[in-house]
């Protein structure tokens, strides 16, 4: 356990195709690591920083910016922290099987 508090998610849409999620993270919070078990696009609301923790322990920032949303395939694997002084928001949009 790292000892950071945890991201906050709420589920906005569920269905036999997408999820969609609300992720909240104060200044400091992870989101745990965790592998994505399906392709998905970030939507970010707000501005800021987070560190990708990747699992063999390297690290690096990404800047988010509102609006630009960004795509990922299943299978990445990380720990989503915010790194800013500020709240962090943004969409997670699961792609749970083709059309």
């Amino acid at each position: 356990m790292s000892g950071r508090p945890q991201a906050v998610s709420v589920t906005h849409v569920e269905n036999e195709r997408t999820r969609v999620t609300e992720w909240r993270l104060i200044p400091g919070a992870e989101t745990g690591a965790h592998v994505h078990g399906y392709d998905y696009v970030i939507v970010p609301i707000t501005t800021g920083v987070f560190t990708i923790m990747d699992p063999d322990g390297s690290e690096r920032q990404f800047p988010l910016e509102p609006g630009r949303s960004y795509f990922r395939k299943a299978g990445v694997s990380h720990n989503v922290i915010n790194s800013g002084s500020s709240e962090i928001l943004f969409v997670e949009v699961e792609l749970l099987q083709e059309g």
